[in-house]
């Protein structure tokens, strides 16, 4: 099916962000005054103090329609319009790929809506980026978007044809990738590299974790979630409760949850039901937990306040997860040394081929050892310690480097390899097992920590890049 098609080539995109991690935000934020020409005014210019809408940052008005009108501006968003027809060109996309998973739809009202406000959002961080300094030239996204088709096992032009075929130009593909790029950078940058697990939070969630082992449950949830504004006032507060309290009395009197979520969220999953699929309650903030082990499959917790909204969760259905004895996690660990030349103008690779096969010449005959030609001639930090890398672990080094590593013997003096960094001979100096069960269960619970914290960090984050943006929504005519 061509939707889903393209629904996983842009899955594959959005994964790709996770990989540019590393990538460098840029180096300072630049006043207005230091962007280059063609770079928009600085947001800053627009009045931020006007209200966002009448009802207060993340309720959208009804959209209105116009048969006559062939584009119009349909927000302002600080210093960038979103326009009618962009709004139209995204629910389009949207409402294939969710046909494409035979997904049901939201009223058309209620999907703009949901549209607009992802959109809005979107180009807030954008901005932000930008502001930023955050970027990504021609040559990071050509082997972005290589790397993506290599993921669906296909050619770039393989791709683009795909691509046309569904009606995305190739060119708006890549803008959109851009665009992920940036936003997954500056989320690394201003939520991600800030959230920090102590050992205390390890000790306490490992103690928490033997208490609970007994009686693991999964749940199955689906959620509503009425945002509140940042620094809203008790009058908006009020307005958001009133519209959470009409979300609950429609669900007693036997709404269907995914509809009322499709029209009343405002989380990111509004269009997909409110579905966050199975969670372990452990991952859930505890205010959440407590109301849902009440439950059972089908019904709904209360109205949930917290600092950011008002949440309705749905327990669809749970599950008991069994306990299994836990596998010891024994590695293999290897002590190696390695000499490393790269191949420049002056020394083509066929000549740091032949000069470290020399090398290793000598070290067989004994007229030179292994660790004084390291010191001499390898051209890494490794150098001053006799090439001595230490004891790496599985996954520590390339495959092109551990693979023939691991087939040594020790004392054995590799031929001469090639990887990424350039040519090496590898020597094995020694082995040994280790029991990795405590190192593992405590890197997994700080795995746990820093995904529960971030999902909570993200969310406060995202609302707050929302609520400082200039939004003005225009009325068509």
């Amino acid at each position: 099916m061509r939707t889903t098609r393209l629904h996983h080539l842009k899955l594959a995109a959005a994964l790709l962000c996770a990989l540019t991690a590393n990538a460098a935000i840029g180096q300072a934020a630049k006043p207005a005054s230091a962007a280059p020409a063609a770079a928009p005014a600085a947001p800053a210019a627009a009045p931020a103090a006007k209200p966002a809408s009448k009802e207060g940052a993340g309720f959208l008005p009804p959209a209105s329609s116009s048969a006559n009108v062939i584009d119009s501006i349909k927000v302002v968003v600080n210093d960038e319009v979103i326009t009618t027809n962009e709004l139209r060109g995204r629910v389009a996309q949207i409402t294939a790929r969710l046909r494409g998973q035979n997904a049901q739809l939201p009223a058309q009202a209620d999907l703009e809506r949901q549209v607009l406000e992802a959109m809005i959002v979107e180009r807030a961080q954008l901005q932000l980026a930008r502001e930023m300094g955050v970027r990504v030239n021609d040559r990071e996204l050509d082997a972005a978007i290589g790397r993506i088709a290599e993921g669906q096992k296909m050619t770039v032009q393989d791709m683009r044809n795909q691509m046309e075929k569904e009606g995305m130009t190739f060119a708006q593909f890549r803008e959109e990738i851009r665009n992920e790029i940036m936003m997954q950078r500056l989320r690394e940058h201003e939520v991600d590299s800030k959230i920090q697990v102590s050992d205390a939070e390890v000790d306490t969630y490992l103690a928490a974790e033997k208490a609970a082992a007994a009686e693991k449950v999964e749940m199955d949830l689906s959620q509503i979630f009425v945002g509140i504004p940042a620094n809203a006032t008790p009058e908006q507060i009020a307005a958001r409760r009133a519209r959470a309290d009409e979300v609950m009395r429609q669900l007693r009197t036997g709404a269907d949850f995914a509809k009322i979520a499709a029209t009343y969220s405002d989380a990111p999953d509004a269009l997909k039901g409110g579905a966050i699929g199975w969670r372990e309650a452990d991952r859930l903030p505890p205010l959440f937990a407590n109301e849902l082990r009440k439950l059972s499959p089908g019904q709904v917790t209360p109205v949930i306040k917290t600092n950011t909204g008002f949440y309705i969760l749905k327990m669809a259905d749970k599950r008991n997860l069994a306990k299994s004895d836990q596998q010891q996690a024994v590695v293999q660990q290897t002590r190696a040394r390695h000499i490393l030349i790269k191949p420049t103008p002056a020394m083509p690779a066929a000549e740091a081929k032949r000069k470290l096969a020399e090398l290793k010449a000598k070290i067989e005959s004994k007229s030179a050892t292994f660790e004084e030609l390291a010191r001499q001639n390898s051209q890494d930090g490794s150098a001053a310690k006799g090439g001595d890398m230490g004891w790496l672990e599985p996954g520590d080094l390339v495959p092109e480097f551990e693979t023939p590593m691991n087939a040594l013997k020790l004392g054995q003096v590799s031929d001469v390899i090639e990887t990424p960094f350039g040519f090496h001979i590898i020597e094995v100096l020694e082995r040994k097992s280790q029991d990795m069960t405590q190192q593992k269960e405590r890197l997994q619970a700080r795995q746990v920590i820093r995904e529960r914290k971030l999902g909570e960090a993200f969310e406060d984050w995202a609302r707050e890049v929302r609520d400082r943006a200039y939004v003005e929504f225009r009325e068509e005519g």
